[in-house]
């Protein structure tokens, strides 16, 4: 096999090493356009996980590299003069220059070609010269982008300005320093990559990079510019660049890996952000894959095929957690405010892969540090401290999320609706919320749909909540009262979700006319007497609710329903005054919360569910729906439940672990209003995270109660937590310790005496 490749970089060498250890017989050249000591950056930090992946698959690199290694273990946060540490994090760094010499030599003395100073051919003349090619030629590729149709790329900008500089000494940990000037605020992000060398990156958002006159200083005045301002974090040394300049870091993403026999390796087919430290570790990783999955297919389109199947998701969850982690820091404005220990477990827990159960074990002095600090009492984590809401206390920061059933009659709530609800407030939730309860037989989503717009289904309901108030005190339950709008009149969920009834249909009203499919139901637009009649309907229930012993109302103004379709520009395209500007669109669902507010009782709380983003284009966007959680504050809302999408069939989420948290985290501390967050929050850990980071005052979880409807109580025990926020119902007390199993963990029985 001959291969060529395109890029000198980590990558690119230590694809090269590998491929030629496995086979010998294989001819293998890299053309690389500059000099053999010619880099950019300084130092590189790769974790044991790829370091121990190295020393498997080429113990002479990994050698070579653990005499080069400076480890350390501790992050230090500096923010307004105090600084915080956290221990336990494990760090390994050296610098990019000698780990080029070490790769550089290790493909020599394999019989690797090495072609310095030499652009590679035209990529078709090496596609039909070679056997495999591969693109190494980083974030700027030529390569990906001669062949974008194949590749299918997405490069997107971000917001902050970046340059990659040194210090002449060594941080004793890796350091975080936020600046805040006249301009704006900057970070530093610093670590020792020598014993004597530290690498320095200096960030800010575009406007504050601007405002400061970087754009219009050289490269020296922008390094002594960013000496004098992190002073004190550099102990008044210079620092030094490396043909530094300002840039924007774009991620990059690629819907193909390859094309025939060209294949890409590390940032050519894919970005994370450096506050991650995953670039070279995501290449040297990429190139391991390769080479293995090159030795275990027998052709190499089966083995191209393996490597980006096997590849691919990992890379998708480095760039959640570098997405998250570089929109912190875009964002980081919004946080200086925090106490200093609740901002430092905020930036440590940004990406979200660090969590306050790993962070605990990483260093328990730090995190109960911030715990006090939060007012957690001794042995309790976050997620079981209480919360109110105007009169109500939620006894803990749990909430049994909406979920429609789809299983009541002429819109009465039966006995699945009583065991299904109350089963969970039996099972320790702070708050547990129905699923979305019309207000009119023509407002439901399905046949199933329950309802108050009766006084037989008012009644039905006050059941329910006599069952939770009595059996489970402690517990409060809440009543989520909407509207279908356009997405009603269909099947059952597991019938055909979204999918039009085959007969009983009944007519549709929206703010527009715009059916959600194309095969839906085209809505009647509403008239202003039909959207009196409709607010008066959302009141009346209310009433019912009320009556009903429900202690806290939600108004679902999210997912599409009708309120939702008002404010959304995709699905409101009127021309009067309920459409056109944001503030138009709000103008109804204000007034049918200004309604329902002023029925429901004072002391008790009412929120609003939104959709934050459209999750397509033209939606409402992060700007518009801080708007609009504001608007609802200042009409009394008592807290706002953060939700996205479900607004047009053609959305695009980006889903992944706790991916709506930064909607409800923005809304929160640019509105300063209480926040629910939602969308996939698995684990009591991402709870304790999410509260004591303050990136949300509670959290709702819907398919983990289904899966669990003790849900609260297993996390309650499984962290040990016996108080008065989690308490077991007398007859389950029993059951309270998880129970015995079969022992695995040894001591194995001995089975001979040895020589």
């Amino acid at each position: 096999m001959r291969v060529a490749i395109i890029g000198g970089g980590p990558g690119g060498l230590y694809a090269a090493a590998l491929l030629k250890r496995l086979d010998p017989a294989r001819e293998i050249t890299v053309f690389e356009r500059n000099a053999p000591d010619d880099t950019f950056g300084f130092g590189v930090v790769l974790s044991d996980e790829t370091l121990g992946g190295i020393e498997h698959a080429d113990p002479v690199v990994h050698e070579a590299m653990q005499r080069e290694f400076v480890r350390w273990d501790d992050i230090d946060i500096v923010h307004r003069g105090t600084r915080h540490t956290s221990g336990g994090h494990g760090f390994a760094a050296l610098g990019r220059r000698r780990l080029l010499e070490i790769l550089h030599e290790r493909c020599r003395s394999l019989g690797v070609e090495l072609r310095f100073r030499t652009r590679a051919p035209d990529t078709a003349a090496l596609t039909g010269a070679y056997d495999l090619v591969v693109a190494a030629d980083g974030v700027h590729s030529t390569t990906r982008e001669a062949y974008a149709h194949a590749f299918g790329p997405h490069v997107t900008g971000h917001r902050c300005r970046y340059i990659w500089l040194a210090a002449d000494f060594p941080f004793d940990a890796f350091r975080f320093e936020i600046a805040e000037t006249e301009h704006g605020v900057m970070q530093l992000h610093g670590y020792p990559y020598a014993a004597d060398a530290s690498t320095v990156i200096v960030e800010m958002r575009e406007e504050v990079w601007r405002s400061a006159g970087f754009a219009e200083m050289d490269e020296q005045e922008s390094v002594e510019r960013c000496a004098k301002i992190f002073a004190d974090a550099l102990g008044g040394r210079p620092l030094k660049s490396n043909k530094s300049a300002w840039t924007t870091f774009r991620t990059v993403v690629n819907e193909h890996w390859s094309h025939g026999n060209l294949v890409l390796l590390g940032d050519a087919a894919h970005t994370a952000h450096f506050s991650i430290g995953s670039g070279t570790k995501l290449a040297v990783e990429d190139a391991l894959a390769l080479a293995a999955c090159l030795e275990e297919r027998p052709t190499l389109p089966e083995a191209l095929a393996a490597y980006e199947s096997e590849r691919k998701p990992v890379v998708a969850s480095t760039q959640r957690a570098a997405r998250a982690s570089l929109e912190w820091f875009e964002n980081l404005g919004l946080y200086l405010d925090q106490p200093p220990r609740q901002f430092a477990f905020n930036l440590l827990t940004r990406s979200r892969r660090v969590t306050h159960g790993n962070l605990r074990l990483r260093d328990a002095r730090f995190t109960e540090a911030v715990e006090r600090e939060f007012g957690c009492p001794p042995g309790t984590p976050p997620m079981f401290t209480p919360f109110r809401l105007r009169g109500l206390t939620l006894r803990n920061r749990v909430v049994v999320s909406p979920m429609d059933m789809y299983s009541a009659v002429d819109g009465v709530p039966g006995d699945f609706h009583l065991v299904h609800l109350g089963a969970r407030a039996l099972g320790g939730a702070g708050l547990v919320m129905t699923e979305m309860v019309c207000v009119s037989p023509e407002g439901r989503i399905t046949p199933g749909c329950a309802g108050l717009w009766t006084a037989g289904q008012a009644e039905a309901w006050r059941r329910i909540t006599g069952f939770v108030h009595r059996q489970a005190p402690g517990t409060a339950i809440g009543v989520q009262l909407g509207h279908s709008g356009r997405k009603g009149s269909t099947k059952l969920m597991w019938e055909g979700m979204d999918e039009p009834l085959p007969e009983g249909n009944w007519p549709l009203v929206a703010a527009s006319p715009l059916p959600y499919r194309p095969d839906s139901q085209v809505p009647r637009q509403l008239s202003r007497s039909q959207l009196t009649d409709i607010r008066e309907q959302f009141a009346a229930a209310a009433v019912r609710a009320a009556r009903a012993g429900f202690d806290l109302l939600e108004l679902h103004c999210a997912h599409g329903y009708l309120l939702s379709g008002f404010l959304s520009p995709l699905t409101n395209r009127r021309t009067d005054a309920y459409g056109g500007s944001l503030d138009r669109r709000l103008r109804y669902p204000l007034e049918v919360f200004d309604a329902v507010r002023a029925v429901w009782p004072q002391e008790r709380p009412m929120t609003v569910r939104i959709s934050a983003t459209d999750w397509a284009e033209g939606g409402t966007t992060d700007e518009e729906a801080v708007a609009i959680a504001r608007a609802f504050a200042a009409h009394g809302a008592d807290a706002v439940d953060v939700s996205t999408g479900q607004v047009v069939a053609g959305e695009r989420p980006e889903f992944g672990r706790s991916y709506q948290t930064p909607f409800a985290d923005r809304i929160r501390h640019e509105v300063d209003v209480p926040v629910i967050a939602v969308g996939a929050i698995s684990s009591w850990d991402d709870v304790n995270s999410l509260i004591l980071a303050g990136r949300a005052d509670l959290c709702a979880l819907a398919r983990p109660h289904l899966y669990d409807p003790h849900w609260t109580l297993h996390a309650a025990a499984e962290q040990g937590y016996a108080g008065e926020a989690a308490v077991w119902p007398a007859p389950y007390r029993a059951g309270s310790r998880r129970p015995q199993t079969g022992r695995t963990d040894g001591p194995k029985p001995r089975l001979s005496l040895g020589s």
